[in-house]
């Protein structure tokens, strides 16, 4: 930790005019976007005006987020290839929201992931379960970002104590609050397009010189990452994080949660509603897949770069979780501590990151503040009767207030790993939403209650097993790490969670004494199949 944060000292100017540079860029396309909102049409959905490529490299932007290039990075590093099995998982994913969800639910709704439910069911009841929902997972999955935020700018600043990470929290809310407020969604789509072009530049750069180290011999590579790791051939095999009975477990857990966590997750969902037909729709996430696969196959290098070049011991002295393993490595790439090539892809490569953690945070902050707005405020709250106006207004100070509660809740979070923390967001995600999706989607008989039922059971049940699992106590990485009360096992809780959403949305459906109207799941079936009457 002294090395690396002795270097960025050194190099400070370099390091601030980096990322002053693509603040200052972003804020500017901001202000640009901002000034073409006219409507809630445009603050939500951008006009529904992005192409199916634009829309694709968005869509990267905010799944690429910090666990992706920080915490997989280092969990690849620490664990081998128990770290890449979040690699597969996050890719594999979706499959799952190109063959299920993206064109119905492209066809079937306007803004949020509620306009789909509520199509043939009780406004109201449903709203409010799907606003809850969006909330919640969106600020789960913020609290990984801003772990990630605060990490990496207080590493680079080298200064020690917490005061540094708190203050960098504070920033990087204050400045998704801005990007929300004013750009909407156009300028959170924008922001998201010139950070995945930036995160993919950043990676293939760092991916061919740990490779050109190794002379492009993926072998050698794994062989020294193994041979530094200290664990030998075991490194590259299963069994370094899951290698126990309840490691499996949770792995498998793990798995699931992330496989179909994807296409439940709000801020991915919203961008489904951006591009103006389904055909668009469709090539956003064939895009989107492309892109996020050559990325996740450059993790590898990374992470088993970082292994080898700077070791587990150094990772860890500067981060228990390993999320500096990234930016280390790209230190080392440049010619180590104290070397000017050394600080400047340091300070390029965190640049990048940041910029990775503030268009993540945007989407995250726009897709719940939107539901917030357009579910709960002006369809539960005003019955139907906001204006548009209202309504837009009512998402900036929604936006204030979720940012305002992340803020709080990450500053409480900085010993957990970001991928981890992701991870748990995807859990909530395929518990809470995704049964209730599939069910309005594709099931006839689906009614009202199900519905509750299934976003409730999967968001209580999934929030509650976090609260006794081991991620929150009992383990010296917990959020609370003096105190026991952890009684679920897995860190993980998808393997118990995502059944009981299912689960609790059959129930409810075959117990309740509602009659669903056959004409109306007709048209949603026809109008989610052709997009026949869309938007």
């Amino acid at each position: 930790m002294t090395l690396l944060a002795s270097s960025a000292t050194e190099h400070r100017g370099l390091t601030m005019a980096l990322f002053g540079l693509f603040v200052l860029t972003t804020l500017a396309i901001t202000l640009w976007a901002g000034r073409r909102n006219r409507s809630a049409a445009d603050f939500y959905a951008g006009g529904r005006g992005f192409t199916g490529f634009q829309n694709g490299l968005a869509i990267s932007g905010d799944y690429m987020s910090a666990a992706s290039f920080l915490g997989i990075a280092g969990t690849i590093a620490l664990a081998g290839y128990d770290g890449f099995l979040y690699s597969i998982g996050f890719l594999v994913a979706w499959l799952v929201a190109l063959l299920l969800i993206a064109e119905p639910l492209r066809n079937s709704g306007r803004f949020t992931m509620a306009d789909v439910l509520a199509f043939r069911m009780r406004q109201r009841p449903v709203r409010t379960a799907a606003g809850v929902s969006t909330i919640v997972v969106s600020i789960f999955y913020l609290l990984a970002q801003m772990v990630g935020a605060g990490t990496l700018v207080a590493l680079l600043l080298g200064v020690e104590g917490n005061a540094a990470k708190r203050w960098t929290v504070v920033a990087v809310g204050a400045l998704m609050i801005i990007y929300v407020v004013i750009g909407g969604m156009k300028g959170t789509t924008w922001v998201q397009i010139v950070k995945a072009v930036l995160l993919i530049a950043g990676a293939a750069l760092m991916t061919v010189l740990v490779l050109a180290k190794y002379h492009f011999n993926p072998s050698e590579l794994l062989g020294a990452a193994a041979s530094a790791s200290g664990k030998g051939e075991a490194f590259l095999q299963p069994g370094q994080k899951y290698g126990t009975g309840t490691a499996k477990l949770d792995f498998i857990s793990l798995g699931i949660a992330l496989v179909l966590g994807t296409a439940g997750l709000p801020h991915i969902l919203v961008r489904f509603y951006t591009v103006p037909t389904a055909k668009a729709a469709r090539k956003s996430v064939l895009w989107a897949i492309g892109i996020i696969g050559v990325f996740y196959l450059m993790t590898l290098a990374l992470g088993f770069g970082a292994a080898a070049l700077v070791g587990s011991k150094q990772i860890k002295a500067a981060n228990a979780a390993g999320n500096t393993a990234a930016p280390q490595l790209a230190e080392a790439l440049g010619g180590g501590s104290g070397s000017t090539g050394g600080a400047i892809l340091l300070a390029v490569i965190s640049a990048v990151a940041f910029a990775t953690i503030l268009a993540v945070v945007a989407g995250l902050t726009l897709a719940s503040s939107a539901s917030f707005a357009h579910d709960l405020y002006a369809n539960v709250i005003r019955r139907g009767k906001a204006s548009e106006r209202e309504e837009v207004r009512s998402a900036k100070w929604a936006a204030v207030g979720i940012g305002a509660v992340s803020i709080v809740l990450s500053l409480y979070a900085d010993k957990l790993n970001t991928a981890a923390l992701v991870a748990l967001a995807f859990a909530v995600a395929a518990s809470a939403n995704l049964p209730t999706l599939l069910y309005s989607l594709f099931w006839k008989r689906f009614t009202t209650t199900g519905a509750v039922s299934s976003v409730y059971a999967g968001l209580v049940g999934s929030v509650l097993l976090v609260v006794f699992s081991p991620v929150v106590s009992g383990k010296a990485t917990s959020l609370f790490p003096h105190s026991d009360f952890h009684w679920f096992p897995l860190e993980n809780p998808g393997l118990v969670s995502i059944p009981i959403g299912f689960l609790a949305g059959w129930l409810g459906t075959l117990l309740s004494r509602e009659r669903p109207d056959p004409a109306k799941y007709a048209e949603l079936e026809v109008r989610s199949l052709t997009g026949l009457g869309a938007h």
